[in-house]
């Protein structure tokens, strides 16, 4: 007898243990501060705005569905930053953008003699619209100087703008900029060069980081005697990665370092690894998944789906301590990346869970937001949480095991006794669900497997 209490009593222990175990506990310090939000974003450059606007045979009421899923508050996404594409006159149909100085004026010195159609590829249509639902950023990016600005005379295949035509593509982009004052759009951000590091056969245009800093230190000046109210950003290299050095010639030059004010890098050649050597906002200002494949799932393995572009946003937001993430497209046709496929041709469309994965950020999650401190005791749980400027808080978790788990947070600054629960999965697209309680400044949450769930605060 005395044997078997023996055997059996080291059992009951770890069964009782078991059944009175707690869940992981974790930590939000609402009350501190790491980097503020600038927002969450999205293009739809290279006429993609003429599609949306019934190029293909969208209808009007099918338009408004589209524009209130980008940028309703309430409705859909409530993206609140627009990067709008600055001309580039290559061919190929629907990728292309009009240029407002379509000839060579003579020379650099020569007066240039700009054209607008106030249209802009269906970019002027889709700011007013932007504005109308309250968005107050408009970044303008251009992917090419004028083909004879450059060394290899074509807006295509990379090549570099001429020293001689520095002034000229200076006042180029500040001519752009007003333009779209004179529509009504106030271009907040204003970008000379996309992807400088990488020649691609569309439109696009090299800069070392060294040409980078000596035309900054052209486009600066301009834009400040234009009397318009940009701020300068640089570089969009194609990598986050290759970025660094970009960043750091800025910040090598007090010049140049005076002219940007934020630092904008794209996502392409592998994940976040660091965050950017500077003090400036940053924005992760271009990404989709690569490959040529619309994807609806949520989480197949494929790297097109929703989990993933969860998981980098997460990961840009806390390793790369981005002050903003800019979605590529946000509509297009075919086999796009983008967030929505419309119909080619038709008055339809469809919607990818790689658009709820960003809409679940980006619909409670406000500019001027604060991201908060997380202590994370789970490592199969990717946590991230924010204080917004009207005092609601928000806790996004993403749970990459494939099992549910509960977890408890210790709150510091934002307990709440009726906090809303919203879960995106498979099945799930921001669905309000009972999965979260709190006792004092001690909260409870339930997270689905292979989950993204957002808890907002009041």
């Amino acid at each position: 007898m005395k044997r078997l209490i023996a055997l059996t009593l080291p059992l009951l222990l770890a069964l009782t243990s078991q059944a009175v175990a707690t869940p992981a506990r974790h930590g939000i310090d609402f009350r501190a501060e790491l980097q503020p939000i600038d927002g969450f974003g999205f293009s739809m450059a290279f006429q993609r705005a003429d599609l949306l606007h019934g190029a293909r045979g969208l209808s009007p009421a099918k338009q408004r569905e589209v524009l209130d899923l980008l940028l309703s508050k309430d409705k859909g996404a409530g993206l609140s930053i627009l990067r709008l594409g600055i001309g580039s006159s290559t061919d190929k149909v629907y990728d292309h953008m009009p240029t407002i100085l379509p000839a060579d004026p003579g020379g650099p010195d020569a007066t240039p003699k700009y054209v607008w159609d106030g249209w802009d590829g269906g970019q002027v249509w889709l700011a007013k619209e932007a504005k109308a639902y309250g968005v107050k950023r408009f970044f303008a990016d251009a992917w090419s100087a004028p083909a004879f600005m450059k060394t290899n005379g074509s807006e295509n295949d990379g090549g570099e703008l001429r020293p001689e035509w520095r002034q000229a593509y200076a006042n180029y982009l500040v001519q752009y900029a007003e333009f779209y004052r004179q529509e009504g759009i106030g271009i907040t951000d204003v970008g000379f060069t996309n992807e400088p590091d990488w020649t691609a056969t569309y439109a696009s245009m090299r800069f070392t980081p060294q040409q980078a800093v000596d035309f900054l230190k052209v486009l600066g000046p301009t834009v400040r005697a234009s009397g318009l109210k940009t701020g300068v950003v640089c570089c969009d290299a194609a990598g986050w990665d290759r970025q660094v050095a970009y960043t750091e010639a800025i910040e090598a030059d007090p010049a140049a370092g005076k002219v940007v004010r934020t630092i904008t890098g794209h996502r392409y050649s592998g994940p976040t690894e660091v965050p950017q050597p500077t003090d400036k906002h940053v924005w992760m200002s271009e990404w989709s998944p690569d490959g040529t494949t619309w994807n609806e799932n949520w989480d197949d393995g494929s790297g097109y789906d929703g989990l993933t572009v969860a998981a980098d946003i997460q990961n840009t937001l806390t390793v790369g301590n981005a002050n903003a993430y800019v979605y590529w497209t946000g509509a297009s046709l075919g086999t796009t990346r983008g967030l929505i496929q419309l119909a080619d041709p038709g008055d339809d469309y469809r919607v990818s869970k790689r658009y709820w994965a960003l809409a679940a950020f980006s619909r409670f999650i406000r500019p001027g937001a604060v991201r908060v401190p997380v202590t994370n005791a789970d490592p199969a749980l990717k946590i991230t949480a924010f204080r917004n400027t009207d005092g609601s808080r928000v806790i996004e978790i993403l749970n990459t095991a494939t099992t549910e788990s509960s977890a408890e947070f210790s709150l510091r600054g934002g307990h709440d006794r009726h906090p809303d629960g919203y879960v995106t999965d498979e099945t799930r697209s921001i669905t309000p669900a009972d999965i979260v309680s709190t006792h004092g400044t001690t909260l409870t949450a339930t997270l689905a497997p292979r989950a993204l769930t957002t808890i907002v605060l009041d």
